[in-house]
């Protein structure tokens, strides 16, 4: 199986599906209104260029995506993809971009900090753009609700970008859980190395000019308006802040927390409570720590769990980290001693426990060892992507090869799966709103909290003028 794309079985099925029901290649537009790109091939906008968004700009390239456009707000970044896409126009901001390019694009990517997903996607799949989108899916909860939502109203394909999705090994471990193999789960905890950036303190007290290189309004975007400070912000050190990013929760949980949400379908939580909670500095950055935990009633025959989130150097108890492999509990007393932080993912059955130590839950150990020595594997209920790439190139194809319909199974973190898991998890980032110990019900069909009001507030945002959502 080869990443390149078949041109001839391309076209064939593109002149079938357009002569039966009026669309293109899987998009919501009609066959006379189609992009330019149509009459060669695929054709895409990319929108934030650079650190993983130069990967996934490449690696949109690399399955015979035309990349048409880049944007990114940091002109400098801009310059630098460009000498890869020389053909691609260049915009610094992603607004002129679908304006300019809409009607010659097919597909946009978004790889921006989570404060400008949903205002860049949301306008793009009303246009009838296929999308992929860096993880968390948006910045807030409200946000990846419109997301899901307008996605399976326009009918694109999407796809958000938790690599570890289309990996055997999680695809596997799903199935493993499934199956029953180690009996009902109660409890799952997840441990993670993040923060890596700046969390837990107020905002600077001094101003830099802005570089002439940066369009600081684009990049502010929807959020309120501040002043630029030299290395604060942009373009590494925005998770850490409430106003852009989601913190050491929202940027690790969609990849650590997949595996365990998708075998245990472990949606719209019931409560959520910050078991250690230092707090937001004078609301403006993420506690350097945390320890929350979700609380999930039955669902579909499954019993009630407990979900469990330690960052920042908290760990399990010394019971859950007794169960892990030697080696590994000998990692973890060197991180108590104050050396490299690890992350891990731990899966407590009745029977026995699913173990991963690998961020994208592609990697696991069924323990006790001893018990599942002669384990024979669930039949296959899940697709598995037919070649052997990286967990970033085998997405990238998955998304292309859906939207060409060459690949039936179709996306699996699309927005569909990605929506819930992404408003699962920002639900925990109420909690850092309020005090430690506090219990929040959820009530997730309305997107509220009945009981801690004071944390409503904070599950949408009002746009600053100039930027809208659709």
């Amino acid at each position: 199986m080869t990443n390149r794309p078949n041109r001839r079985r391309f076209l064939s099925q593109t002149a079938a599906v357009t002569a039966g029901v009026g669309y293109f290649a899987g998009t919501s537009l009609a066959a006379d209104t189609k992009p330019e790109s149509a009459l060669n091939a695929l054709a895409a906008g990319c929108i934030g260029v650079g650190g993983k968004g130069g990967s996934d700009t490449s690696h949109i390239g690399n399955q015979g995506v035309r990349v048409a456009g880049l944007c990114d707000v940091d002109r400098d970044t801009l310059k630098k993809k460009g000498r890869e896409f020389p053909d691609a126009e260049k915009f610094d901001d992603f607004r002129e971009m679908l304006d300019k390019l809409g009607d010659k694009i097919d597909i946009v990517t978004c790889s921006t900090p989570d404060h400008t997903h949903a205002a860049a996607c949301v306008q793009a799949m009303n246009m009838g753009k296929h999308i992929y989108c860096q993880k968390p899916l948006t910045w807030s909860i409200s946000e990846a609700r419109l997301m899901r939502e307008t996605a399976e109203k326009t009918g694109v394909v999407t796809q958000m970008g938790n690599q570890g999705t289309s990996e055997d090994g999680l695809r596997e471990a799903v199935e493993i859980i499934r199956s029953g193999a180690i009996g009902d789960v109660s409890e799952v905890h997840i441990f993670s190395n993040r923060p890596v950036w700046p969390q837990g303190g107020g905002r600077p007290d001094k101003v830099d000019p802005v570089p002439d290189s940066l369009n600081w309004e684009a990049w502010i975007g929807p959020a309120p308006m501040r002043p630029y400070v030299s290395g604060a912000y942009h373009s590494f050190n925005w998770r850490g802040w409430v106003d852009f990013g989601t913190g050491a929760l929202g940027d690790m949980a969609c990849h650590t927390t997949n595996m365990p949400v998708m075998a245990l379908k472990l949606w719209d939580p019931v409560a959520v409570t910050a078991v250690k909670n230092p707090g937001i500095v004078d609301g403006e950055q993420f506690p350097a720590s945390s320890e929350l935990m979700f609380e999930f009633p039955e669902r579909e025959g499954l019993p009630p769990c407990k979900f469990h989130w330690y960052d920042g150097g908290n760990l399990p108890s010394e019971e859950i980290i007794s169960m892990l492999p030697e080696s590994f509990q000998k990692r973890i007393a060197k991180q108590r001693e104050g050396g490299r932080k690890m992350s891990g993912a731990v899966v407590v059955g009745s029977k026995g426990i699913v173990f991963s130590p690998d961020d994208y839950g592609a990697k696991y150990y069924l323990l006790p060892k001893d018990q599942y020595e002669d384990f024979q594997l669930p039949e296959q209920s899940l697709p598995r992507i037919p070649f052997k790439a990286s967990a970033d190139e085998r997405q990238k194809w998955e998304f292309v090869s859906t939207i060409k319909g060459e690949y039936e199974p179709g996306t699996m973190s699309n927005f569909s799966y990605a929506g819930r898991l992404t408003e699962t998890i920002l639900v925990g980032n109420l909690a850092m709103r309020a005090g430690e110990g506090q219990r929040i019900e959820w009530n997730a069909k309305e997107l509220m909290s009945p009981n801690v009001e004071s944390v409503n507030q904070f599950v949408q945002r009002d746009y600053r003028e100039g930027w809208k959502l659709g």
